[in-house]
């Protein structure tokens, strides 16, 4: 199933880069060693985006496959800028989604100029526009952004309580809704595990929906996941995860109605008569969280805030910013930093301390 997947992802990258220049395909075999298909795909989505642009713009009136390199060579600073315009103003993207998209364009122009190599040795390009190009400076600081996710996640006792309301509370608040109830009834094993399992070790929707039994260690508790880039790595769980998951894998046959062949961990509901039980969709995962989310009183949850909130238990109960890092499977400190501004009761009782009488 894991590998029909894969092979799924990679038939939507083929599909999009048919749409694309001959040197976006290269650059992309290039890095499929590196990156996940799923990455590569949102690239060439950007890329997209980018020459539909400069068609719209009269910058070249031919198809987007046809764009020659020279074209792109050529390109000025203030087209570029007018593009960055264009994302912000009119597509309505932050100033954090430009600078990746911008990121994405920075990566094709320096393979073309630095990497890429005409039979002559030398290179695709000479002059790289994208290079002269600065990112947005994000203005927020880490205690900005922590300040702003911490109404957004689980804190204190709201983790404990919302894995209660999924294992049980939204049933009874739901009884009388023949529909919702029957469906939550033949779920909710499986809809607590997966919550239990996030907010217990962290995952990525990515990494939780491609799960296979073979991938939990019982023994261990942790699972083996595929990271970004394409790394392997076994990620620890807690005991109350395991629990409702033992919980789920004992009604997982007979509830889904599927035979031992099928490996993958979390299964969707058969649809219709002749319907399959199937592996459950990135998607699917993240309307149950927002059903949960809402009925709980919390709609800005989300798949990303349940690991947030994950992380920000884990620093403040192990202040181990090193092995969090590694848990969360982030490939720079600095991203992990943030959740050390989260709840930074310390500072907020040295500021209170600061108005209290001095003893004389």
């Amino acid at each position: 199933m894991k590998n029909q997947n894969k092979q799924q992802d990679f038939k939507k990258l083929q599909t999009l880069l048919d749409e694309l220049p001959w040197y976006v395909e290269e650059y992309i075999n290039h890095k499929l060693r590196k990156l996940s298909t799923a990455s590569l795909f949102n690239y060439c989505h950007d890329y997209k985006i980018f020459f539909n642009w400069m068609i719209s713009e009269q910058l070249w009136s031919d198809s987007i496959k046809d764009i020659p390199l020279e074209r792109l060579e050529s390109l000025t600073v203030l087209e570029i800028e007018g593009f960055l315009n264009f994302l912000h103003y009119e597509l309505n993207n932050k100033e954090l989604t430009v600078n990746r998209k911008l990121s994405a364009l920075k990566s094709l122009f320096n393979y073309l100029q630095n990497i890429a190599e005409t039979p002559d040795l030398k290179p695709y390009i000479n002059r790289n526009v994208m290079a002269k190009i600065e990112f947005n400076e994000i203005k927020e600081s880490m205690e900005t952004r922590a300040n702003k996710m911490e109404g957004k996640i689980l804190l204190g006792d709201e983790y404990e309580q919302f894995r209660l309301f999924v294992a049980h509370e939204y049933g009874e608040l739901n009884k009388d809704n023949k529909k919702l109830f029957n469906f939550y009834q033949l779920n909710k094993e499986r809809d607590t595990a997966i919550i239990s399992l996030i907010l217990g070790s962290g995952l990525r929707l990515s990494e939780l929906i491609n799960l296979d039994l073979d991938d939990i260690d019982f023994n261990k508790y942790c699972a083996r996941v595929i990271r970004k880039g394409n790394k392997e790595q076994f990620v620890f769980f807690s005991q109350t995860a395991m629990n409702d998951l033992q919980e789920y894998l004992a009604v997982r046959m007979s509830k889904y109605q599927i035979d031992k062949n099928v490996r993958s961990l979390f299964i969707a509901a058969p649809m219709g008569p002749k319907g399959k039980s199937r592996r459950l969709t990135a998607r699917s995962v993240e309307k149950l969280v927002e059903k949960y989310a809402t009925a709980f009183g919390k709609p800005s949850l989300s798949v990303h805030k349940l690991r947030h909130s994950f992380a920000t238990r884990y620093h403040a109960e192990i202040n181990d910013v090193p092995k969090l890092r590694r848990q969360l499977g982030h490939s720079s400190i600095q991203t992990t930093m943030i959740y050390t501004h989260i709840k930074n009761d310390d500072l907020k009782i040295a500021v209170d301390k600061m108005d209290m009488p001095k003893e004389q």
